[in-house]
């Protein structure tokens, strides 16, 4: 999935630098560039002392600066194709409007000089727009969360989502075995119950780690098994409880309401996008 979309945003970048290098609209502007000099002071007669110091100038420089600019209507057809290729990826309707929007915002009526690179522009706007969207509003230190929990006498519970295949098994397992490692006591909880071998995944990395995993059945009720594996940590004393969950697209609408469901019941501390 992530190999297609990387592929169709080259594709797009591409277009909208060749607009930007070929059709985009050539203007011209005049840079006034101020520069300082000191201007000597004539000696009056008599000379009085001390000397009075050099008075200092402007030098004003003009230059003469072609610059290429994108209009609105340039960006309409290349903005389309970005949608459609970022919608066949399964990028949620509302990420694609406001990747949309920002887009419009950042690019209509951007100059770009003779001689920069219109890839680099296109680069550098992407990114700002994509690591928007991506980045944390607020940095989030695990470590320090389950010690306050810990503190309060209650385990912390972080619950992990994403689509599939992204690692959100083994991003826990490697939590896991960190926790662990600084004298923490874990649980997992196995509550993704949809997928074939989910279960049994989850189950050999804790193993390895030793670290117990509360699980039902396939096709059993993911938040109860977020719930048992919550009541099962506080029974025993347990710091943390990790709770694994299917992967599953925004248009899933079962899954969704079942991802719902297990934040409804666990009441996380933290949920973590994989």
């Amino acid at each position: 999935m992530f190999g297609k979309l990387k592929e169709k945003l080259r594709k797009v970048k591409e277009k909208i630098s060749e607009k930007l290098s070929k059709g985009g609209k050539e203007v011209e502007e005049v840079e006034v560039e101020e520069q300082e000099v000191e201007k000597p002071v004539r000696p009056k007669e008599p000379l009085p002392p001390p000397p009075e110091k050099p008075k200092k100038t402007v030098k004003r420089i003009l230059k003469r600066v072609i610059l290429r600019k994108l209009s609105p209507e340039d960006l309409e057809d290349i903005i389309w194709d970005f949608e459609v290729s970022l919608l066949e990826s399964d990028v949620a309707l509302p990420v694609v409007a406001h990747v949309r929007e920002r887009l419009k915002e950042e690019l209509a009526e951007r100059k770009v000089k003779a001689g920069e690179d219109p890839k680099d522009v296109v680069n550098a706007t992407l990114r700002k727009i994509l690591l928007e969207i991506l980045t944390p509003r607020e940095k989030l230190d695990l470590l320090k969360l389950v010690e306050e929990k810990r503190k309060s006498g209650q385990p912390a519970v972080i619950v992990f989502v994403g689509i599939n295949g992204t690692g959100k098994t083994t991003t826990i397992a490697k939590l896991a075995k960190l926790l662990r490692d600084r004298g923490f006591k874990v649980v997992i909880a196995a509550a993704d119950t949809f997928r074939a071998a989910g279960i049994e995944q989850i189950e050999i990395h804790a193993q390895r780690l030793q670290i117990p995993v509360v699980k039902q059945r396939r096709g059993a009720d993911a938040a109860a098994v977020a719930y048992d594996a919550i009541q099962h940590a506080r029974a025993t004393g347990a710091d943390v409880v990790l709770v694994d969950t299917a992967g599953r697209m925004q248009t899933d609408v079962n899954l969704m309401d079942e991802m719902r469901k297990i934040v409804r019941v666990s009441r996380p501390d933290a949920v973590i996008f994989v």
